[in-house]
């Protein structure tokens, strides 16, 4: 009997282990998902997730903008023209631009795998609480993975057809043989398109980069996505069409219109979604110019204005994931030559210290024309005319602008578009001098009357040139007086064109390490410093000293005390029944009441959001009260001023703060953020009425 039994016992034993298997392995699952379920994503730790998110898309977007431009410029540059090369069995060279192209499978085969995992991750959180802001975030990440990929492989095979049939990447060959006729009706309609497109969306208008920057200087960081989907297409149609107009702003516009949307959908806080919002900005100066630490550079100090460990993270990611999207959509190959260069002698450094002068004071003198057009333009001149252009609609502003800027297209092909070609031909000494200087002052008064009437476009990229052209003119006259112990003029075109966007911008590291990686030359970063340290300088210098001296929003938010802006109110009584309470919350007009402790002092606030997570449940109704909805906060003084004030807002990360009562009084103040923000914006509508607007940093682009 046992002898038969023997033969059963390696079956049986097999099972018994298998069981325990399974057991052990259905105790590792459900520990796995406890583990999951009590997982909490703080905001700092996904936001290098969305920092790569909106450099992914930064990326795209920089690539559609590229190929609206080819389009309108194929379309400007005529029909017959697509005929032509079509009947020339172009076929071919279409398969072989689709071989070329950078298809970059990786991506999918990395990035499905990712979000797919995210996704089915999402699913096994377990809803409730704080979990279901994981899922949330975790879900949408995911989505806009998968939807950044799918857009990608498509975006390159449309890089690929314009690379064939368009026209804007040969711009010095093309543009003379193209008719007078229309060279002055491109623009125009151009420009009448565009201010048709933007009539009825004045907030719309601008450079694209001063408007992210008061955005995140404000702490509202709401720039909705699809203003920056109609910058991009107006100034695709600008460019395109030959109005003198640059594609940084709009794809910076753009980058942090989408991170202002992203973020916001995911509950990030106004410090997160600041460096959300430049993460967006850097990547698509990162996609432009193909320059990923520039990006990173010009995000931190232009658009952010500090430099801490906790940015660095989302915004190097972001101008990586921008730089590796435009590069497969746009190439590989860097925007300018590399030139060979050297300095000749130490005192060389003095013929770039007067490059930096003279770069500072042809930014200063773009700035002061911008602002003179646009108000020009707008009616705000002296003279009949301006007067005249003031009383008339948009697209007849915008169109005459375009018609100007056809007008100075004849004297100098540069004024056409962006112009980025001609850099190139100044960095290697190819342009006479007579055309250097003809470029230089026509770029300038064609980009002012172009976007001061109306027209859609950065002023970043027209400062590169028109730095460049000075350089270049520059550089022939000091090499012509001194051969021996000077440089050729393409190295003075290359140093002008970082001095002049350092002057543009105020700031100079962006200006050298945009110029040092472009140029990607170790040599020339001694000229870079000493050419853009000085031209941001005494920019700076001359646009302060000729600024009307009216108070910034730092002297306003200093000198004016909390008193002058807190509303009084009635304060909650702790034990307010939570059907009272709602009841009062709602007909506040802040949404936010103070409330007051069980001895009767100053406690904190209490918000309508923090009714959404006990109002639907009636049964809690008879066990709440309004002390155990409040959160404790500190009590402003009402000699406190309002600089202070946002600073503890911030610190707290909420919107509104009580304010101590004065003795004896029944009610006591509360400060809301949207109190210092109307009162910032009537004062800055009133020195605007009476003439007095101040030319600040950011709005000098």
């Amino acid at each position: 009997m046992m002898a038969g039994d023997a033969p059963a016992s390696g079956p049986v034993l097999r099972r018994a282990v298998w069981i325990r298997l399974r057991a052990a392995l259905s105790r590792f699952f459900l520990a796995t998902l406890q583990a999951s379920n009590r997982l909490r994503l703080p905001g700092p730790s996904v936001l290098p997730v969305a920092g790569a998110v909106v450099g992914l898309y930064s990326g795209l977007a920089a690539g559609i903008f590229s190929n609206l431009i080819g389009l309108v410029s194929g379309v400007t540059f005529g029909a017959a023209t697509l005929k032509e090369t079509l009947r020339q069995d172009q076929f071919k060279a279409l398969m072989e631009a689709f071989a070329a192209a950078r298809w970059h499978p990786e991506y999918a085969f990395i990035g499905v795998p990712l979000a797919s995992g995210a996704l089915l991750l999402a699913r096994f959180i377990e809803p409730g609480g704080p979990r279901d802001e994981v899922k949330r975030r975790l879900r949408l990440l995911a989505l806009l993975t998968l939807g950044g990929l799918s857009l990608y492989y498509p975006l390159v095979a449309l890089a690929a057809l314009n690379s064939v049939f368009g026209h804007s990447h040969n711009l010095p060959e093309a543009l003379p043989h193209l008719p007078w006729w229309l060279m002055l009706l491109a623009p125009t309609l151009g420009g009448m398109a565009v201010g048709r497109l933007l009539r009825d969306r004045p907030e719309t208008h601008g450079h694209g980069v001063p408007e992210v920057v008061r955005a995140v200087k404000s702490g509202a960081n709401a720039l909705p996505a699809d203003r920056g989907l109609l910058k991009l297409v107006a100034s695709a149609i600008t460019i395109g069409s030959g109005g003198s107009a640059g594609r940084e702003g709009p794809i910076v516009y753009g980058g942090a219109a989408f991170a202002s949307t992203v973020g916001r959908v995911l509950g990030f806080s106004r410090r997160e979604l600041s460096i959300l919002l430049a993460c967006g900005a850097g990547a698509g100066i990162s996609a432009s110019f193909n320059a990923p630490i520039a990006g990173a550079v010009f995000a931190m100090e232009i658009i952010l204005r500090e430099f801490e460990l906790r940015v660095f993270s989302p915004i190097i990611l972001a101008s990586v994931a921008g730089t590796l999207v435009s590069q497969g959509v746009m190439g590989e190959s860097a925007m300018l030559r590399h030139v060979p260069y050297e300095l000749v002698s130490g005192g060389e450094v003095l013929a770039y210290a007067g490059l930096g002068i003279g770069c500072g004071l042809l930014a200063f003198t773009f700035v002061q024309l911008l602002h003179g057009m646009e108000h020009y333009f707008h009616g705000h001149g002296k003279d009949r005319l301006s007067v005249w252009l003031g009383s008339k609609p948009l697209p007849l502003r915008a169109g005459l602008g375009g018609l100007c800027a056809g007008v100075l297209a004849f004297a100098s092909p540069t004024v056409w578009g962006s112009g980025h070609d001609y850099i190139n031909l100044a960095a290697l000494g190819r342009l006479p001098f007579v055309f250097l200087i003809t470029a230089c002052l026509l770029k300038l008064v064609a980009t002012a009357i172009t976007i001061g009437s109306g027209g859609s476009g950065g002023t970043f990229f027209p400062a590169a040139l028109i730095g460049a052209m000075a350089g270049g003119a520059f550089g022939t006259l000091v090499h012509y007086f001194f051969p021996e112990s000077t440089g050729p003029s393409g190295a003075y075109a290359l140093v002008g064109m970082g001095g002049a966007v350092a002057a543009l911008t105020r700031g100079p590291l962006t200006g050298m390490m945009m110029l040092y990686e472009l140029s990607g030359n170790h040599d020339i970063i001694l000229p870079l410093m000493v050419t853009c340290t000085i031209a941001s300088a005494l920019c700076h210098y001359l646009t302060e000293r000729k600024a009307p001296k009216v108070q910034s929003d730092s002297d306003l938010l200093d000198a004016t005390p909390v008193r002058a802006l807190a509303v009084q109110l009635t304060p909650v009584p702790a034990g307010t029944p939570l059907r009272a309470l709602t009841d009062l919350l709602l007909t506040s007009e802040a949404g936010t009441l103070p409330v007051l402790d069980t001895v009767g002092q100053l406690y904190g606030t209490v918000q309508v959001e923090q009714l959404r997570e006990v109002w639907r449940d009636e049964s809690v109704y008879p066990l709440l009260v309004a002390s155990d909805l409040a959160r404790k906060l500190p009590a402003l003084a009402p000699d406190s001023n309002l600089a202070h004030a946002l600073h503890v807002m911030d610190h707290e990360d909420v919107d509104a703060l009580p304010v101590t009562a004065s003795p004896g009084s029944q009610t006591c103040g509360l400060l809301t953020r949207a109190a210092v923000r109307r009162f910032l914006f009537a004062q800055h509508a009133q020195a605007h009425a009476e003439g007095n607007y101040p030319v600040s940093p950011s709005e000098a682009r």
